[in-house]
């Protein structure tokens, strides 16, 4: 019988298998509950495995799972770490594919030569293998590469990550990047010629075509810079903006090259100024904006992703194509296609629409365009520009499609469409090409030709033009998209109904040009918290007016009513609110521009005549009224990721500030500046915050015996001897023996406000006092200029939902968002954790949905429910 030293023995020294999992897979986990595992992640089995399941613990993720085997595709310990730091899972699939290619490049010796892309901007740069292996705290091997030629300054380090130095060159010159992000150095090979055997057409690719390059190929040049005065593309929301650089470069303190844009339209918000210096100047900050080169392009190659509203990204560089044709030929197929469903649904449209104008001679009137002379032909109008949603046909005999992806692919200088086809085609994909994932449809159905190639649809000859996004709420074609008025109050749901009633898509509120701010703003005060109700029941008075009465009907009646109710509002309905808020004489650009949150709430609560939710006092001042705090420490906290509850304290303690009376709602805006500069990278939002020692005139306990407090000591808040942190009160003994030690003979105790009774003469006992608690409802964020929310439905610690007004699209330009709301309980782990279990958070290591809600919160909103109801 083997002993069980032996079988320890003998289990150290055998290396445990590692697998990747070649396609998506649901576990039900008895710890866990619903798992989803995608496909590309990475594992390694654990023992105990029986029969055709293998427990495995995900890399990932770090969750020890029980999968069925048919899913698990073994792969070498050795493969596994150079893929591990592979973010793209699809890509990671099919790299685990080539392990000899792998390997090839994890043989590379320091000082080899390399081509590696830069995360910033995707271009590749040229460099020097200088490291190989994991980082700190990780298996997973990455390249240190220091950069050469261009690159130099565009780099994340001097060789070091994290406080270790793993080689050493000059500052901004490394990265430490996956195998996914480098290749060999050697002349690029020649592209593949199509040998016309496999049926496919010329200008269409098939989808035999290898996934990745050879190991010896180039990856693509990277493009220049754009130059001062050159004409650049970018995407705002959902429309694509064009504009003139007026500056590109570094900036201070800053990785990667950012391009400042004159833009042709009002859709900035940036002066010119960055960090305190002058970059470059705009005659109006509305038409100035500061964005990464990587999402810039040249006027003529602009990308759009119709599904979400923003340039996809960048091809890898696997997926370099061979050239396609200038003319795709059409395999045969037959002269006329029967029409889809698509495609009779789109007809039918067409011919609901008003006719053209008959042709002909007509009178010229002041405005027309010249009329074609006696004989020639009346000139057409130009056809509107193509972009994904359009209806196109390409080749001859033609083929009939839908644009679903317009973009940039590697080795291929114009801009390539991606099209969905009414019929299938031997060389047709589903919607892939050499690999890389551009959009989504039935097999044999997608086809990549030349965006020039492209021409609209002759069966439907009307076109239609771009409409505009602020009038076209208002069409007919918002029919579908529309929401009812509720006149009766509706109260908000809670727990388990009010997250079956909204969850899902087409539910929160639609969101529609640059409407994110207000939609996030408006979901985190009323879907779920009558925090503050009293504007929508609220009586007029002698002194309200016809605005007021209109305002308070069109958000209670179209918008919180039916949001309660329904659980859906759209987008129609929150333009007549941007409008009522941009009346003459006040503030302008809440139609169509990015404002920010409290700029919106500021406004709405003045047309409403709301009364001031917070009155704060400092020491020398009167008390200020204000609807929002923004947290402004001095000073950086000492804490890697401080909680609202320590910033709150911490910033009223600096600025000698109290509340005059508690509030029952209060609105905290994180230490931020602008969109993108944050004081802390993450900031954890207090499930609770304890206001009793920030409130003017109440009863406050003694920090060493909790009798009442009569004294206060500001210098004593960061004493590490006295519960650092934490705001210090004490009775008038304590209070002396306290400051009797040494170190303490310099601070100056101020007395404290108590309030009259038995409590306050002498001999009043000790013991615990009530405390003034208010609970978090909402967490408002941003993220690169996009506004979302989580928001607390119920009682219970997983009872959270995350919204965003606009997590997808239909159609392009003249297309729709459509709103999301989905159940995000994984973020009430992170919001449960300890003080001590916070210091050691690395805010680096979150992802997904706690990520966001840690590192991009703008705005917590609390509220007292007691005090709700009286005020």
């Amino acid at each position: 019988m083997t002993s069980t030293k032996q079988y320890s023995d003998r289990t150290r020294h055998r290396r445990l298998k590692m697998y990747v999992v070649d396609s998506d897979y649901k576990v039900n986990d008895q710890l866990e509950g619903a798992v989803h595992v995608p496909r590309g992640s990475l594992c390694q089995a654990q023992e105990g495995g029986r029969g055709e399941q293998l427990w495995v613990k995900m890399l990932d993720t770090g969750s020890v799972l029980k999968i069925d085997k048919e899913v698990l595709r073994e792969v070498s310990a050795e493969v596994a770490h150079l893929l591990q730091p592979v973010s793209d899972l699809e890509y990671r699939l099919s790299l685990s594919m080539k392990p000899h290619k792998l390997l090839r490049l994890a043989a590379l010796e320091p000082g080899a030569g390399l081509q590696v892309q830069l995360a910033q901007s995707g271009s590749w740069a040229e460099g020097v293998l200088q490291y190989r292996g994991p980082l700190t705290g990780g298996s997973g091997v990455y390249f240190g590469v220091q950069l050469q030629g261009w690159a130099l300054g565009l780099g994340t380090s001097n060789g070091s990550h994290k406080g270790h130095q793993f080689f050493h060159c000059p500052e901004g010159c490394a990265v430490f990047v996956p195998v996914s992000h480098i290749a060999v150095a050697t002349p690029a090979a020649p592209a593949r010629r199509d040998r016309g055997g496999s049926g496919a057409a010329r200008g269409m690719v098939s989808r035999t075509t290898d996934v990745s390059p050879p190991p010896g190929r180039d990856p693509p040049a990277p493009p220049p810079p754009p130059a001062v005065g050159q004409r650049v593309s970018f995407t705002v929301e959902s429309a694509v903006q064009r504009g003139e650089v007026r500056f590109c470069g570094p900036l201070r303190g800053e990785q990667g090259v950012f391009v400042g844009i004159l833009a042709d339209h009002p859709v900035g918000s940036w002066d010119g100024v960055f960090k305190g210096q002058q970059v470059c100047s705009f005659p109006s900050p509305k038409y100035g904006l500061l964005l990464p080169l990587s999402k810039v392009q040249p006027a003529q190659t602009a990308q759009f992703d119709h599904r979400r509203g923003r340039s996809p990204p960048s091809p890898s560089s696997h997926s370099c194509p061979p050239p396609l044709d200038e003319k795709a030929v059409a395999p045969p197929s037959p002269t006329k296609p029967s029409q889809s469903r698509r495609s009779a649904s789109t007809a039918a449209t067409q011919q609901r629409r008003d006719p053209p104008p008959p042709a002909g001679p007509r009178p010229d009137r002041p405005g027309d365009q010249p009329r074609a002379a006696p004989g020639e032909a009346e000139p057409e109008p130009p056809p509107p520009p193509l972009e994904p949603g359009s209806m196109v046909e390409v080749n001859d005999p033609p083929m009939y499609g839908v644009i679903r992806w317009i973009g940039e692919i590697s080795g291929i200088s114009d801009t390539v469409a991606g099209l969905e086809l009414d019929e299938e085609v031997t060389a047709g994909t589903d919607g892939s090409y050499l690999g890389e994932r551009y959009f989504r449809c039935a097999a044999n159905r997608g086809l990549f030709v030349k965006l020039k190639n492209c021409r609209p649809d002759s069966r439907f000859p009307a076109h239609q033009a771009q409409a505009n996004p602020v009038e076209r709420c208002n069409s007919i074609a918002f029919a579908d998209w529309a929401s009812e008025r509720v006149e009766e109050n509706t109260p908000p749901l809670l727990g388990t109904e009010a997250r079956e009633r909204f969850s899902g898509w087409k539910r929160g509120i639609q969101g529609n040009c640059n409407s994110c701010y207000l939609d996030a703003s408006l979901f985190c005060l009323f879907s779920f918290s009558s925090a503050v109700d009293s504007v929508l029941l609220r009586p007029p008075g002698p002194q309200d007016d016809t605005l007021y009465l209109h305002t308070q009907d069109l958000l209670r009646n179209e918008i919180v009513n039916p949001l309660r109710r329904y659980g859906y509002v759209c987008a129609t309905k929150v333009m007549a609110l941007r409008k009522v808020l941009e009346t003459p004489g006040g503030s302008s650009g809440f139609i169509c521009e990015e404002k920010d949150p409290e700029e919106f709430l500021n406004k709405l609560f003045q047309l409403l005549r709301v009364e001031p939710l917070l009155k704060i006092r400092s020491s020398t001042q009167k008390p200020q009224d204000c609807f929002l705090y923004q947290l402004f420490p001095q000073q950086r906290a000492s804490v890697r990721v401080p909680t609202v509850q320590r910033l709150l304290e911490w910033s009223f303690v600096q600025a000698d500030l109290k509340f005059n009376e508690a509030p029952s709602c209060l609105m905290v805006l994180m230490p931020r500046f602008g969109k993108d500069y944050k004081m802390f990278d993450a900031i954890m939002p207090s499930l609770s915050l304890d206001i009793t020692d920030l409130l003017d005139d109440t009863l406050r306990q003694c920090s060493v015996c909790q009798a009442v407090a009569v004294l206060e000591c500001v210098q004593c808040y960061e004493d590490p001897d006295i519960t650092p942190g934490c705001i210090k009160q004490f009775c008038a003994t304590c209070c002396q023996q306290v400051h009797s030690h040494r170190r303490r003979l310099s601070h100056s105790p101020r007395r404290v406000g108590v309030p009259e009774g038995w409590w306050a003469g002498p001999g009043a006992g000790s013991g615990p006092r009530a405390r003034e608690r208010l609970e978090l409802f909402a967490v408002l964020c941003i993220e690169t200029s996009h506004y979302v929310s989580f928001v607390r439905h119920g009682p219970g610690d997983e009872d959270w939902l995350f919204f965003d007004s606009m997590a997808d699209r239909e159609g392009g330009q003249n297309g729709f968002n459509i709103p999301q709301v989905s159940p995000c309980p994984e973020v009430a782990p992170y919001l449960r954790l300890p003080e001590a279990q916070l210091r050691e958070l690395d805010p680096a290591s979150l992802q997904g949905r706690p990520r966001r809600l840690l590192c991009d919160a703008y705005m917590c909103l609390y509220h007292s429910p007691e005090l709700s109801l009286y005020k």
